[in-house]
């Protein structure tokens, strides 16, 4: 797997990865991370058509499912203690 991308953004780290014909979409904020593998036959313009996939719709929506995420682990951590 090699990193073939990198999109800044203020609220998340994204990485392009290029794997076994493959992109795979890696979000990462703190600890917790979300990845979307797609086919590279299904984008067009390689990874130019996957910089058009990464919205500003998308991102927002992706940082909305961190926070749900952060919230369901914290309320398991607290049971845990």
């Amino acid at each position: 797997m090699r990193v073939i991308a990198e999109l800044p953004h203020p609220d998340c780290k994204i990485s392009i990865f290029s794997m076994n014909q493959k992109f795979i979409i890696k979000f990462e904020q703190g600890a917790l991370e979300q990845s979307y593998k797609l086919a590279e036959t299904d984008v067009i313009g390689g990874v130019n058509g996957v910089f058009e996939l990464l919205d500003e719709t998308f991102i927002s929506q992706v940082v909305e499912q961190f926070k749900s995420m952060r919230k369901t682990f914290m309320e398991a951590y607290d049971r845990y203690e």
